[in-house]
């Protein structure tokens, strides 16, 4: 740059993903949000593993209660 050339304006360019600053706090708790997450697929994989374990044993009948 030499003597006497003008700065760039300081708003020239923008990120494609500028959202704001965020300066409120979330409405959602998110160590909760995540907690509810995780107990959800803990759930879902104790299911497919269940089911998994009956269909290894189809040879058997199934117990009545």
């Amino acid at each position: 740059m030499e003597k006497g050339d003008n700065a760039a304006p300081p708003n020239r360019l923008t990120a494609a993903n500028d959202n704001g600053t965020g300066t409120e706090p979330p409405s959602v708790d998110i160590d909760t949000a995540l907690i509810r997450i995780a107990e959800a697929i803990g759930r879902h994989i104790a299911r497919q593993h269940i089911r998994a374990c009956r269909a290894a044993n189809d040879n058997e009948p199934k117990a009545t209660e």
